[in-house]
């Protein structure tokens, strides 16, 4: 079955103006609180007593060292998670709407707290204030609180049998969730995973990435003062793939890991989950999302519309619109505007009012936008503007577009989740359907044209989750259009927003 989904802009005289927090002068001197693995309720010490470092991207100072898990600390946090799901527990017991009291009240406390997580969202991961302040902080939030409403909306059915029967089916949480969830929106991804998690009655064992603990672990530490939570109902642990995600992935206990972040590491946790207990697997995984400019489309708002589908967070996001395909009539001049607006770019202090670019998450992903930025110009694209690692301090590079860029080329066909974008040329609408669909992703799309039949065409024969029309990156709050941790894989969203409302 195909859900489909009308996105229509309110009236201006209706919308809201965004929430807006006073931005901190300077680097703030934000001492985290929490270090330590969460466990049963507690924050504990690593059992090996091992720590990690985890630094500033923006200047590549040290921030705090982190307990470090592995599979002693994994093992112990499924035992605890394991008892608080046994037959009979508070957690098993406890009624469905007081779950959705308890998600309301961590979204409460997170809206408390909103200045401290988005301080540490920033000065963890690099992103700049402003945005994990409105716009991660905003999505974690509402995301909490559209999953405690549906709580104790879980309905089975009556089923109409032959015979003297009384057939029905009930809904039942899975059990023990493992959850391994990446860097790029570290609060936005512990929500996507806890919400409809805890919200149905499981429990939960999440692994946060080793370049980002701090907001996770600040939120565990407010499961704990909104009350009710039993001990072992959530369990937060630090610590690297190789050891506590695989631990987490092969455990066989646990009866369900949800992942997200590259293709690579997802292949290694569903062989983790086939050759422990054959556990349920859910992954979300890369992206070289096609974003399609026909020639007809309002080139200002498509421009901007392509600058933001790509560039924003750093290029660090699955569905960036990597894959940036422009009818030819309009090719020279789109990379020539594009060029513009990504001059104008500020690249600086995450905490500066002015800064719209922050750095990439580490030395690491530089480098790996780097080794790509060659690869490029190796296989013959042209580098319009960027293509160098910009500031002597911290870790950021260059906002970089190519043109005259080959489906064929690397840069066209693998994620290099990084500030780069591919301008590809396209000259009728077969031969954009083919190279669009020529990849071996299928998580987004977008599509700009004033032709709304084109776009619907485009729509329904693009292969992607998620596509978006006149549009890029809209999500619903609460719920984004991946519908995670459900069915998602058997829907498909199409996110539309006409041209004008006259």
């Amino acid at each position: 079955m195909l859900r489909s989904s009308l996105r229509v802009p309110l009236a201006a005289a209706t919308k809201k103006a965004p929430q807006v927090a006073t931005i901190p002068p300077g680097q703030p001197d934000l001492a985290p609180q929490f270090t330590q693995l969460f466990i049963n309720n507690e924050f504990v010490n690593a059992r090996s007593g091992k720590t990690f470092e985890t630094f500033n991207p923006a200047n590549g100072k040290l921030i705090a060292k982190i307990s470090e898990g592995d599979k002693a600390d994994v093992d112990a946090a499924v035992k605890a998670a394991n008892q608080a799901f046994r037959t009979g527990s508070e957690w098993r017991t406890m009624d469905a709407a007081r779950r959705g009291h308890l998600l309301n009240k961590l979204a409460d406390l997170m809206e408390r707290d909103r200045v401290i997580l988005a301080s540490l969202e920033s000065l963890d991961n690099g992103k700049p204030y402003a945005i994990a302040y409105n716009a991660d902080l905003a999505l974690s939030i509402a995301c909490l609180r559209y999953y405690a409403g549906w709580a104790d909306k879980n309905h089975g059915k009556t089923i109409p049998i032959a015979g003297d029967y009384f057939t029905y089916t009930r809904h039942e949480p899975v059990g023990v969730c493992g959850q391994i969830i990446p860097w790029n929106f570290p609060l936005l991804m512990q929500a996507w995973k806890l919400g409809p998690a805890l919200a149905m009655g499981n429990t939960v064992v999440m692994k946060v990435a080793e370049q980002t603990p701090l907001s996770a672990l600040h939120v565990a530490a407010l499961t704990r003062e909104a009350g009710f939570f039993p001990d072992g109902v959530i369990n937060v642990i630090p610590g690297f793939g190789p050891t506590a995600g695989h631990a987490i992935s092969s455990h066989p206990d646990v009866d369900k890991v949800a992942f997200t972040g590259s293709t690579d590491v997802g292949r290694l946790v569903m062989k983790a989950a086939a050759e422990s207990n054959i556990k349920k697997v859910t992954l979300e995984l890369g992206g070289k999302s096609p974003n399609i400019i026909f020639a007809d489309a309002d080139l200002d708002t498509a421009i901007k519309q392509a600058n933001h589908g790509l560039f924003f967070n750093q290029g660090q996001c699955c569905c960036a619109g990597s894959r940036t395909f422009v009818e030819g009539k309009v090719y020279d001049e789109f990379v020539a505007r594009s060029k513009d607006l990504a001059e104008q770019s500020v690249l600086g202090d995450p905490f500066d009012c002015k800064t719209t670019q922050g750095p990439q998450v580490d030395g690491n992903q530089v480098r790996t936008v780097l080794r790509y930025i060659e690869e490029g110009k190796k296989e013959g694209a042209q580098l319009v503007t960027g293509g160098e690692k910009w500031g002597e301090n911290g870790h950021y590079v260059q906002p970089t577009i190519f043109a005259n860029v080959n489906d064929q080329m690397k840069i066209a066909q693998e994620e290099i989740f990084g500030p780069v974008m591919s301008i590809i040329r396209f000259d009728s609408m077969e031969e954009l359907v083919e190279k669009a669909n020529n990849t071996i992703y299928g998580l987004a799309a977008g599509v700009m044209t004033a032709d709304l039949d084109k776009a619907l065409h485009i729509a329904n024969t693009i292969r992607a989750g998620s596509v978006w029309v006149n549009c890029y990156d809209v999500f619903r709050r609460g719920c984004a259009v991946r519908w995670i941790q459900a069915i998602w894989n058997r829907s498909r969203a199409r996110r539309i927003r006409p041209r004008s409302l006259h």
